[in-house]
């Protein structure tokens, strides 16, 4: 069985942290799926998903070491093409990637007890979002 729905949101700009552990939990007990998979796909270039702690410093951490490994700067090639400020966007989504994969067992999200579903804004604006959470199982 395949079952499909989309989250929206809405967020405040680059480094700025969503739990969406609840969100895909409903949408896993919504589809009725028992024993399967839930992936998580963050839509757009400029945004990540994964799996956190997610607590006030580790939300604060993750954006600040993606700064740093991949800092904001008009030197990225991207820059010099499209003069938007968001060059190092593109590359920390790249990093982090736009997609999770969480198995399913008895119906709910396996995961451990300090780990949650999260989307990170990357980009320089605030954006509305939508990540798709596609469940396949039976």
């Amino acid at each position: 069985m395949v079952y499909q729905e989309q989250i929206t949101f809405q967020t405040r700009g680059h480094r700025d942290m969503h739990d969406l552990t609840e969100e895909v939990a409903g949408v896993v007990a919504r589809s009725a799926v028992r024993a399967g998979v839930a992936q998580v796909f963050a839509v757009g270039s400029t945004a990540a998903v994964g799996v956190v702690e997610f607590e006030p410093g580790l939300a604060h951490d993750v954006p600040d070491t993606l700064d740093r490994l991949i800092p904001p700067s008009r030197d990225y090639g991207h820059e010099q093409a499209w003069h938007d400020g968001n060059g190092h966007s593109h590359l920390q989504a790249t990093l982090l990637g736009p997609s999770l994969a969480v198995p399913i067992t008895e119906g709910r999200l396996v995961l451990g007890t300090w780990q949650q579903v999260f989307h990170l804004e990357c980009d320089v604006r605030a954006r509305q979002r939508t990540v798709v959470v596609t469940v396949l199982g039976e």
